[in-house]
């Protein structure tokens, strides 16, 4: 099967590719332009560039829609995960705001990656397969791997501490919410099959 996937980020792009290696996994044409992420939950926004791929493409598109919410700050940055610290910060700038206010709060450092994927069939049909992976924000960035708050996300499904970006990419596929979205994804079509 072929799905385009509904992003310009490349790290998404690699990560559906990895988690998804029965599924041929393609770019979204350059000529193709995303609408704004202006819906209030991750499956609005995620909808949405799944319906522009889909419509522009003629072929079965997914799109995802992810973030995290820090439990200290009523669940925010959430849907504006990749825009919490301005329209045009960088991954470690958006870091740095969460770990601040985090740290402001003083109180509670859980959180939880929230992911909702969007698939429009060739027949424009629409599932939404949502999934989480929750944790604790370190109180500073530690590893390599990964993107975005990845180096803060302590995930409670490992006890050793590693934080997302210290993980092996098959680790952090194994518990991500992206990795659990697409799983589901992917089970949900071989049921069809």
């Amino acid at each position: 099967m072929r799905v385009v996937l509904a992003t310009r980020n490349e790290h998404k792009l690699r990560e559906f590719r990895e988690a998804l290696p029965s599924i041929e996994v393609l770019r979204l044409p350059d000529d193709v332009e995303l609408p704004p992420e202006t819906g209030e939950t991750f499956a609005e926004n995620a909808l949405a560039k799944a319906r522009v791929a889909h419509a522009a493409t003629g072929l079965p598109a997914i799109a995802d829609d992810s973030g995290i919410e820090a439990a200290a700050l009523d669940g925010r940055p959430g849907v504006r995960s990749a825009r919490y610290a301005g329209e045009h910060a960088t991954d470690e700038e958006n870091l740095q705001k969460l770990l601040d206010e985090v740290a402001a709060a003083d109180g509670d450092r859980g959180v939880a990656y929230v992911c909702a994927l969007v698939h429009v069939t060739g027949d424009g049909a629409e599932w939404l397969f949502e999934r989480r992976c929750s944790g604790r924000l370190a109180s500073e960035p530690r590893g390599s791997g990964g993107f975005g708050y990845d180096p803060a996300f302590i995930p409670d499904d490992y006890d050793d501490g590693r934080t997302m970006a210290e993980l092996t990419p098959d680790e952090k596929h194994a518990i991500s919410h992206r990795g659990r979205a697409a799983r589901a994804f992917r089970d949900w079509l071989e049921s069809r099959a």
